[in-house]
């Protein structure tokens, strides 16, 4: 077994990433897995020969996409899987019960340990939450898009972790001048500045940065040392109001 690296604990992935190719990489490294490795995936996508990302919501879709992925990551259970709905980069209001509930049946037959939501708004969360109990919201935010602020603290008061995917900015880089002069002033990149500003958001919140390379991994696993002082976390504050308003970043 390859071991990972010190901290790292928490793989976040889906079989229809590739397809296929992501699990059976994870596989092919890691498996037999460390005990305390948790692997969280999702469903509710497919990719289409154009390589587009179709939703996959079907009872029937849902069903074999978690078969796919216990046979590709080799495991008889799968730690937590997450529904995933909505618009490509954000979510849409409608109810996700018919989904959610062939995932409560898949785990109450012991394929599935925990499930976890992508893409929803608070509403759809409290509509889960008379179905299943929920453990992990998996939304789109960073220093630059905090659109689930309110929704990041609700999610703290009830115990529930908060994974921001695109947390550097995703197929746009984050890229502003804010940025740029707190990492010159912490002496660290702006990537790992903005990693570390979203550990100090809140204690609910896992990070979940891509890597390209080992050496990619080892600068964002540095961002968990990084703490950023009161007046760099106020200017990066900049960045936000800035989009907000819709005038130029300074």
């Amino acid at each position: 077994m390859r071991r990972l690296l010190p901290g790292v604990n928490h793989i976040d992935t889906s079989d229809y990433y590739g397809p296929h190719v992501t699990n059976q990489i994870i596989k092919r490294a890691l498996h037999p897995y460390p005990d305390d490795l948790v692997i969280v995936t999702k469903l509710g996508a497919r990719r289409g020969d154009d390589k587009s990302w179709i939703p996959a919501l079907s009872r029937q879709e849902l069903i074999d996409g978690v078969h796919d992925n216990l046979r590709n990551l080799g495991v008889e259970q799968l730690d937590v899987v997450n529904l995933r709905v909505g618009e490509v980069m954000g979510p849409s209001e409608g109810s996700i019960e018919k989904p959610l509930s062939v995932l409560v049946e898949l785990k109450q037959q012991g394929l599935i340990r925990h499930l976890g939501l992508s893409n929803v708004t608070p509403q759809q969360l409290t509509e889960a939450q008379t179905i299943t109990e929920i453990i992990c919201i998996q939304n789109l935010y960073n220093v630059a898009h905090r659109d689930d602020d309110a929704f990041i603290d609700a999610l703290d008061d009830q115990g529930i972790a908060y994974v921001p995917f695109f947390p550097l900015g995703g197929f746009t880089p984050l890229q502003s001048s804010a940025l740029d002069r707190v990492a010159t002033s912490v002496q660290a990149t702006p990537m790992q500045v903005a990693l570390a500003w979203l550990l100090q958001r809140s204690p609910n919140i896992l990070l979940i940065p891509g890597t390209s390379s080992l050496e990619h991994l080892r600068e964002n696993l540095r961002a968990a040392s990084l703490e950023l002082p009161a007046n760099a976390i106020a200017e990066l504050n900049v960045i936000y109001k800035g989009l907000a308003a819709r005038q130029p970043i300074s």
